[in-house]
């Protein structure tokens, strides 16, 4: 299959995931997922919060055989909703950092809270959190896997995360330079500390070297 092809193809299988941006699959994002199965290298049935519906819809759009959910990857299940106790909240802001989407609002040492419309229930956020104030809640009654999603939802999650890797992007490009320089700068200084560090060196060279002369002369005495 050429290039343009299989490009095509992981398109047209990365917009069949609900777009959680969980990471279960094991790999970093749904667009990563789908780019594997395209290649070859990963099956239909590693994504949990697609689930069977998820893995059909797969299978249509490549051609393999249906195959139930990899239990090795998670189990179907309602789609979630991450809910902060803001009563133990202490603001480390971890789970702000974790949220793929941004969903999770708050600053350093303040009150955290997820604004609901934008949370996939990845459950990225549970891990990080030092004192376990976040729990999922259900969100979907009894709809499991795609049933519990919509095409609007999904988009609207791919649409954030989008946003969030343009922003994150960006950061990384503005803090390039300055790291850039802080190594010029470390590289510059160089022969200067190693300069300034020689006398220190010598001194303590001839410092142990006078007390193992004294030393010797004690032993000898």
């Amino acid at each position: 299959m050429s290039a343009s092809a299989l490009q095509g193809l992981a398109a047209r299988i990365d917009a069949a995931l609900p777009q959680t941006q969980c990471t279960r699959c094991g790999y970093p994002d749904c667009a990563a997922y789908a780019q594997a199965i395209a290649d070859g290298t990963a099956a239909i049935n590693q994504c949990p919060p697609g689930g069977a519906e998820g893995i059909a819809r797969l299978s249509a759009i490549t051609g393999q055989p249906p195959l139930p959910l990899s239990e090795a990857h998670g189990h179907e299940s309602p789609r979630a909703l991450a809910v902060i106790d803001e009563n133990w909240c202490i603001g480390c802001t971890l789970c702000i950092k974790a949220c793929p989407t941004d969903a999770i609002v708050g600053a350093n040492k303040r009150m955290h809270t997820v604004i609901a419309p934008h949370c996939t229930g990845c459950e990225l956020c549970i891990p990080v959190c030092p004192v376990d104030c976040i729990t999922l809640e259900p969100a979907s009654g009894a709809a499991t896997g795609w049933a519990a999603w919509s095409p609007a939802q999904a988009q609207h999650a791919l649409e954030r995360y989008a946003r969030r890797q343009q922003r994150l992007d960006a950061s990384r490009r503005a803090a390039a330079p300055k790291a850039a320089m802080a190594a010029g700068l470390e590289v510059a200084l160089a022969p200067v500390a190693e300069a300034q560090a020689a006398p220190v060196d010598a001194k303590k060279a001839a410092i142990a070297a006078a007390l193992a002369r004294a030393r010797a002369q004690r032993a000898q005495s």
